[in-house]
Parts: structure tokens; sequence; C-alpha cells
């Protein structure tokens, strides 16, 4: 690790150490949503696959010729799967990229995500401190 590296490192330690216990609780509260959300939807889609395959089956069997509904069938299931895997990788990919920025290992982003807040904080607390200062004429 070069100098650079272990200076940009050891100020992210810092900077995690001077942030209040709360504001942890609060990011990791937030991961946890925002992870248990995706897998859920993830569960939801392949469920929602699953029940619109075991009607849709027999309908398109009965009114249609035999090949096509088995090539809806087949799409549809492959559509399905594919869109719940694919919800279930991001689920896990933002649950790790979040677990590692709040323990501090500094993933890809996080500097555009604490620049973020930092203007977003700022702005927040220059609207707070020119709403006292406002005149309103009738």
């Amino acid at each position: 690790m070069d100098q650079s590296q272990h200076q940009q490192h050891g100020g992210t330690m810092q900077h995690q150490q001077q942030q209040p216990r709360s504001y942890q609780v609060v990011k990791a509260a937030t991961a946890a949503t925002a992870g248990g959300s995706m897998l859920v939807l993830s569960g939801l889609i392949l469920a929602a696959t699953v029940i619109m395959l075991t009607i849709a089956t027999p309908l398109l069997v009965i009114f249609s010729p035999v090949l096509v509904p088995a090539l809806i069938t087949v799409g549809l299931l492959i559509t399905g799967f594919l869109a719940s895997g694919g919800f279930g990788i991001a689920a896990i990919t933002v649950l790790s990229w979040i677990y590692r920025y709040v323990t501090g290992r500094h993933p890809p982003g996080a500097d555009s995500l604490d620049q973020a807040r930092m203007k977003l904080a700022g702005k927040a607390r220059e609207m707070k401190e020119n709403k006292g200062t406002r005149s309103y004429a009738c």
C-alpha cells in the first residue's frame, strides 16, 4: 500500500470513528431496508412468474396450437427466472456495497456519495438559516 492509499484509507477510518453511532445505525438500517426490498421484489417476481405460468399454460394449450403456447410459455419462463435472478444478484451486490461503505472499506463511488451528502447537508443548513431572515410582503 503506497503513501497516498494509506492516507486515504486512514482518513476514511478517522472519518468513520468521528461519525456518531446513531448515524452508523441509520446507515445500516437504510442498507437493510434497501437490500431487503430488492430481495422481496425478486421473490415476488419469481412467485408471479410461476403463478402466471400456471394460469396461462392451460389457456394457451386449449385455445391455441401446441407449438405457439409452448414457445410463449418457455419465453415467459426464461424471462421470469432471468428477471428474478437479476434482481437477486442486484440486491446482493447493493447489500455488499453498502456493507463495505458502512464498515469503512471505501467501495467505488463512495466519494461521490459523500460529496452529494455534504452538498445536501450544506443546502439544508443554508435554507434553515435563511428561513428566519425572510420577510413576507402581503
